[in-house]
């Protein structure tokens, strides 16, 4: 017995020393399936065997990137150095007898979240001009924990600029497809970090939501996609669109694995002040501890109204204008609920109903009301504390501001990390005054009290309906195809898909998506989950009761060259 047992310590050392010189073995042609479609527990259980060594698992996972990324462009940065040196670093070291809740797992983090020492896109060109790039000094919150649980970070994945798209083009990178047609959106913002996961090049990665731009990519791509109670996982180091708005969550290819990352990420964070009540309201952790296959047993759920009828909610709200500027805004977003979509969302609920779960649908179920209420949740004139925040703690040394980034670079940020508007978007309208939450007079009106009374909409309907939570289809319309005119968006090539989901970041209670069928073409379709603030829990369990129920995410067949039908 202590001669095996030196033997198999004795091979770890030599893999992982002939890692370091850049030696170490290839995984076998039976990596192939061993490690496709893996989920967390399964590599755990292959390390454990000894099957493979974390530096074989990495340079699968890199060997898919390499393979595919030309294709679908969803990995701008590889960070092949760094992530060989770390699997040879866990593999020098070994797992120990209790290992870290992520060791030697592959992950993909979005070009948003600061990676130190590489750099932070964002999606934009402006940060990564020669000389001038917006090089991270040190890891995100999330990154660091991530790290600390013994992650193996591929890369940085691709979005579109500043994260402020329903679509995933950006100008730094390009554009990133869909894995189960390129040609089609796989939605944004975080669109590259769905393709990476849904087309196994790593096992998770995180995404950041605004608006929607977690939940509605996830749905693209028949992958999970977790928002969230704002407040249960830190942002800083995040690159924000909106930092009243902006939360950070994972995207994994089931809920078990969303679930283990949940716990990792989550927690308070002194650089957050708006965690510091995670230990005390949050359900405790681990996440998985709630995931049990009888969850839906019993529980009901409300179909939002104003979501079927399309009801729009302007994406970060409208500040106070006269009733017929406001008037106007809510009509502009209005976003019709597309007959197919309506049909896979309708279809969809036969899983809920089949795990023991009550939906009801009802015209006073968050009406058009909730939608007017949500709408007044103004954060425009605070955007660019966020990003001063940022530059601050996060900008490379030769800018910490966004006057500093003007005078070193030549040109100023756009103003979409400014103020958020434009000057077509504010035509004949008030000019947006930008200030600071903590110092404007007019915030109880622009934010915080739109924002409790939307919160109380939302509670109130929960209570009144003896709820558990809502559920509704994460995006409006299936995924556009992008080589052709957007419907209703003359001209536009890139625009979509759209969601009715902005309300959530809004009020900051968790929402999740999960895989709920595909639509007839082959895309996929995501039902989206919501439940009570600080139920994440609950949450996670709702999703795996209908997951292990449905068993609706299949795998995409991806391509190598082109639209050339040689996949493998």
């Amino acid at each position: 017995m202590f001669k095996s047992l030196q033997w198999v310590l004795l091979l770890s050392f030599f893999a992982a020393t002939s890692c370091l010189r850049g030696q170490s073995t290839p995984p076998s042609k039976s990596a192939d399936s061993d490690l496709f479609e893996i989920t967390i527990p399964q590599l755990e259980d292959l390390y454990r065997s000894h099957r493979y060594t974390v530096t074989q698992v990495t340079r699968w996972y890199l060997a898919r990137i390499h393979r595919y990324n030309g294709i679908y462009r969803d990995i701008e940065t590889i960070d092949e150095q760094g992530a060989l040196a770390t699997a040879a670093r866990l593999d020098q070291q070994g797992p120990g007898e209790h290992p870290a809740p992520l060791w030697g797992v592959p992950i993909v983090i979005k070009a948003n979240t600061s990676i130190q020492g590489l750099v932070t896109t964002d999606g934009w060109r402006g940060y990564t001009i020669p000389g001038h790039e917006l090089i991270a000094p040190k890891d995100a919150t999330i990154v660091a924990r991530l790290r600390a649980a013994g992650a193996v970070i591929l890369g940085h994945t691709n979005m579109p600029d500043f994260a402020a798209s329903d679509t995933n083009r950006s100008s730094s990178f390009g554009r990133t497809g869909n894995a189960y047609d390129v040609r089609f959106s796989p939605g944004g913002s975080s669109g590259g970090t769905v393709t990476a996961i849904t087309s196994n090049e790593a096992v998770f990665g995180n995404g950041t939501d605004t608006g929607n731009s977690i939940r509605m990519p996830a749905a693209t791509s028949s992958v999970v996609g977790l928002f969230p109670t704002r407040g249960l996982v830190s942002i800083s180091g995040i690159a924000p669109l909106d930092w009243l708005l902006d939360n950070s969550g994972p995207i994994a290819r089931d809920v078990t694995d969303a679930a283990i990352a949940l716990t990792v990420m989550a927690g308070p964070d002194p650089a957050d002040p708006r965690t510091a009540d995670a230990r005390s309201k949050a359900m405790p952790g681990p996440y998985t501890r709630y995931l049990k296959p009888d969850a839906l047993k019993g529980k009901r759920f409300g179909v939002p109204a104003f979501i079927l009828a399309g009801a729009g909610i302007p994406f970060q709200g409208i500040c106070p204008e006269s009733p017929d500027k406001f008037a106007e805004d809510r009509r502009s977003a209005i976003i019709p609920l597309e007959p197919e979509t309506r049909a896979a969302f309708l279809k969809s609920l036969d899983g809920l109903r089949a795990a023991g779960a009550t939906v009801v649908f009802s015209d006073d179920i968050l009406p058009d009301s909730f939608a007017e209420i949500a709408s007044h949740v103004c954060t425009f004139p605070y955007i660019k504390e966020g990003t001063e925040r940022f530059l601050r703690t996060y900008g490379p040394g030769q800018y910490h501001s966004a006057e500093e980034y003007a005078a070193v670079v030549g040109s100023p940020l756009p103003n979409t990390i400014l103020n958020g508007m434009n000057d077509v978007s504010r035509k004949d309208r008030a000019p947006i005054v930008e200030t600071t939450l903590e110092a404007d007079p007019n915030a109880e009106v622009n934010y915080f009290r739109p924002r409790r009374e939307t919160l109380a909409a939302y509670n109130e309907a929960l209570s009144r309906f003896h709820l558990d939570g809502f559920v509704y289809p994460a995006t409006q319309m299936p995924p556009p195809d992008e080589t052709m005119p957007q419907k209703g968006e003359s001209g536009i090539i890139s625009g979509g898909p759209h969601s009715d989901t902005s309300w959530v970041n809004m009020i900051g209670v968790p929402a999740i998506v999960v895989p709920g069928g595909f639509y007839p073409d082959g895309l996929p379709f995501g039902l989206e989950i919501s439940a009570s603030p600080w139920r994440d829990g609950d949450l996670l369990g709702y999703a795996y009761a209908y997951e292990q129920q449905t068993h609706h995410r299949r795998p995409p067949i991806l391509v190598e060259q082109g639209l050339l039908p040689n996949a493998r």
